[in-house]
């Protein structure tokens, strides 16, 4: 009786024990379909997203080289919001070249000229836009901008490739009625500045004193400026129980007045006053009028120039110290002529200068100054550089009778006679390996310095 009794007592928890196990199998094969589903799925976009990826890549294949031939331009930034294009680091494996020079404006801000040559496959489709950077933008202003209009340059190159079905083009339309700008202040910038340099330690001390003023007016015939600076630097040495103390004064003012006369002609006049203790000059006041001739047009002078500027004029001069020629005030007459070529081509760029002067008393007494820098693209991979100036001097009209002690020699307070003075610089370097440049890598910064460092990543 017993054990029957048992035996049903325990019927109802078997039965709810089958049931626990049916549903615990339930809900187990229910989770593996759905993290077979799951998976799947993820397969699905996965394999989805890695053919998109793939015609992705194919397209960007397809895609214009493009070559920036800029030496101020934020690269990484460019790359980054420009990725649609191919970016090589030799210039003749680029389909597109683009040259971005520039020039100061009125204003105190650039003009960034921007020539697309096309090369290759787009031989002979060639552009030019223009981006004006104003003198109170901040870096990440003009980065910007620059990069925006070199984007819509680019959009000529992009369209005719395959790529161009995956750009996007949007319109920000301007909000309001067009305002008529109005310039209160009639072109005219000013500009102050000054500034304090102090170091020192026991043995020796220096302190440096600068300040400056400028006003100018630029239009596109006429060019105004306006000039004021004075500095003062004081040096102090001891050793054991020797101080040696120095000093140096200068002020100087100077104008510049241009009228345009066409595309290649402009005339003005240059004005100067100055006071040094350096150079002997107590007071040097110089009036030149003058004449330029640029061979290229001035619309093209972020690219080319060749110019001829052409001065004469009377010098005033009143001495400190009475010179070696027994003066302690003279007035002088002399000309100049200054030749200057600026070329940036897809070749590379030169820029030389070659100034000559006299003064008509003595033609004995003259100048004659050369200045170069020349960059070239020689091969594929390799460029070469060279800079370097020398001038002759025989007009150094304001050395003192008395000569400079040898404590001004060392401290450089007084000028010496010299006949000449030059530098140089040469140099060559030489870039092998995958022409691509596309991918940008911020880890670490720019590490410099011996030593080799391997970084691995995503």
């Amino acid at each position: 009786m017993k054990q029957n009794e048992l035996k049903k007592v325990m019927r109802p928890l078997k039965l709810l024990n089958s049931f626990r196990q049916v549903k615990i199998r339930s809900f187990l094969i229910f989770m593996l379909l759905a993290l077979a589903l799951c998976f799947c799925l993820n397969l699905s976009a996965q394999e989805e997203a890695s053919s998109s990826d793939q015609d992705l890549e194919q397209l960007k294949k397809t895609a214009p080289k493009v070559y920036i031939d800029c030496g101020s331009c934020d690269l990484d930034y460019i790359k980054t919001e420009i990725p649609f294009v191919n970016y090589v680091r030799e210039r003749k494996e680029a389909d597109v070249h683009v040259l971005i020079t520039t020039l100061r404006t009125g204003s105190g801000g650039r003009e960034y000229t921007l020539t697309f040559i096309g090369q290759n496959r787009f031989q002979g489709q060639d552009d030019i836009h223009k981006f004006f950077s104003h003198k109170t933008d901040t870096e990440e202003e003009i980065r910007s901008g620059l990069t925006e209009v070199l984007k819509i340059g680019l959009m000529a190159y992009v369209n005719r490739t395959p790529i161009s079905q995956k750009i996007k083009v949007d319109y920000q339309k301007l909000e309001g009625p067009a305002v008529p700008v109005v310039d209160r202040w009639k072109s005219w910038v000013f500009s102050l500045s000054s500034s304090g340099y102090f170091n020192g330690e026991q043995a020796r001390a220096n302190q440096s004193i600068h300040g400056s003023f400028s006003a100018s007016k630029v239009t596109r015939d006429l060019k105004l400026n306006l000039s004021l600076s004075a500095s003062y630097t004081h040096n102090r040495y001891t050793y054991e129980d020797l101080t040696l103390k120095s000093s140096t004064r200068s002020y100087g003012s100077s104008g510049l007045f241009v009228k345009g006369l066409g595309e290649h002609w402009s005339a003005g006049f240059f004005f100067s006053a100055s006071s040094s203790t350096y150079s002997n000059y107590q007071m040097r006041i110089n009036v030149s009028p003058a004449i330029e001739f640029n061979l290229f047009p001035y619309s093209q002078s972020t690219r080319r120039q060749l110019r001829f500027l052409y001065k004469i004029g009377p010098t005033y001069a009143r001495y400190f110290e009475e010179t070696l020629y027994d003066k302690t005030k003279e007035t002088l007459l002399s000309e100049s002529l200054a030749i200057t070529l600026d070329l940036r081509e897809k070749w590379g760029s030169i820029s030389t200068s070659v100034e000559g002067s006299h003064y008509f008393h003595d033609l004995s007494k003259h100048s004659l100054s050369l200045f170069s820098t020349v960059s070239l693209n020689l091969v594929k991979g390799l460029n070469a550089f060279v800079f370097g100036g020398v001038s002759l001097i025989h007009d150094q009209l304001s050395l003192p009778k008395g000569g400079a002690t040898w404590e001004e020699v060392l401290l450089r307070r007084k000028m010496l006679a010299t006949s000449y003075i030059y530098f140089f610089a040469v140099g060559l370097s030489y870039n092998f390996g995958s022409i691509f440049t596309n991918v940008v890598n911020p880890r670490f910064g720019s590490v410099s310095g011996g030593g080799v460092q391997i970084i691995i990543g995503d």
